[in-house]
């Protein structure tokens, strides 16, 4: 199983190096931001299984950047603060939160419910997976349907498009070379010029389900082998 991925977003630095040492020695990798702009460009980047945020923060307050966070990823968020009030607690859950943690916190109740969340998520992702539907990010395959969704809006697909890309999707942790590719979704032997095909439609289908198709997330080049499907997207 791969290291599942935390990312901390908190301005107090002796905090989050301590739940880091935590969390690390829990076997997590581990991504910090200290401040909300720094935490997007992590998301995007470090694309975490699961976000552990300050309220109080010094740019922009947590709550709102729950809101922006939840229109690029639905993994669980845990929000930590001093406040204790009730309605505190439901501001942050209908902002989108998973759970609430008040400061100061006893650290194994902390990794106990990080466990927990991961463990729903990943239990969520296989019941999908059995339901002919596989979700990594924000890229949704219902393999019964043949329907694509990015971001929950729906994109539509040529068949070739969608076998290679349901074929990767499939086998995230195999690389494939151009002539496999070929040959498994063409159901034919490859041929001088059919590399060349299948780079224009991995070119295709990138415009299509990469928010950036010159920086993709989803389908990586394996520079003199091929492609495979980013498997740190996954977090079981």
């Amino acid at each position: 199983m791969s290291r599942e991925k935390i990312l901390l977003i908190d301005d107090e630095m002796d905090i989050m190096e301590l739940i880091k040492q935590y969390l690390t020695k829990e076997d997590f990798t581990i991504e910090t931001a200290s401040n909300a702009k720094e935490g997007m460009k992590a998301i995007q980047c470090f694309e975490p299984d699961l976000i552990i945020l300050d309220v109080m923060m010094p740019d922009i307050d947590g709550l709102e950047l729950c809101l922006e966070i939840r229109k690029m990823t639905n993994v669980p968020i845990l929000f930590l603060s001093c406040k204790a009030e009730e309605m505190d607690k439901v501001m942050a859950l209908s902002a989108g939160g998973d759970d609430y943690i008040t400061k100061p916190f006893q650290p194994g109740e902390l990794i106990a419910r990080v466990k927990a969340h991961l463990r729903r998520n990943r239990l969520l992702a296989n019941n999908s997976e059995l339901e002919g539907i596989i979700q990594h990010g924000g890229l949704k395959l219902n393999l019964d349907t043949r329907e694509v969704c990015v971001n929950e809006s729906m994109v539509n697909l040529s068949n070739k498009e969608f076998e290679i890309l349901a074929l990767l999707i499939k086998n995230p942790k195999r690389i494939y070379s151009m002539e496999q590719l070929f040959q498994m979704v063409w159901k034919m032997n490859s041929l001088d010029g059919d590399a060349r095909t299948i780079m224009v439609y991995i070119s295709n289908l990138r415009k299509k389900i990469e928010q950036n198709p010159s920086d993709p997330k989803y389908i990586i080049n394996v520079r003199g082998v091929g492609y495979k499907f980013n498997h740190g997207l996954i977090g079981n």
